[in-house]
């Protein structure tokens, strides 16, 4: 399971009525291992070589409320994958969700990863 941040919402509710107008289209990888918290603000350690920073995801609608980003990394070292989360820039920017892995993807030149991450919007 994937946690929204506390910055996620507000620039969700912000896109809403155009106050805020950079849509989330950014997957990034890291190697930290901390738990999800709401207030993260970044990855604890974003992945910046070997085939794993941070890139432009193919996004989605997807039927029955789904947002759905897309990306392949394929990796040109070696390298620990253990966390993604999505972003609104290239670099730097605001971070909508974190998901930390429950196991360590580990990754070696020539290998690729696939990630797709899907948000439910649903009453609550």
């Amino acid at each position: 399971m994937a946690t929204i941040t506390n910055k996620g919402l507000e620039i969700k509710a912000k896109l809403l009525n155009g106050v805020a107008s950079t849509p989330f289209t950014y997957i990034a990888l890291g190697s930290g291992t901390t738990d999800e918290a709401n207030d993260q603000t970044a990855l604890v350690t974003e992945i910046t070589t070997n085939g794993g920073a941070r890139a432009a995801a193919t996004c989605e609608y997807e039927a029955d409320y789904k947002a759905k980003w897309t990306k392949t990394f394929s990796f040109t070292g070696s390298l620990s994958v253990n966390e993604v989360g999505i972003f609104d820039a290239a670099s730097g920017g605001n971070m909508l969700m974190r998901h930390k892995f429950s196991a360590t993807k580990s990754v070696e030149n020539g290998d690729s990863l696939a990630i797709t991450i899907k948000e439910t919007e649903s009453r609550a």
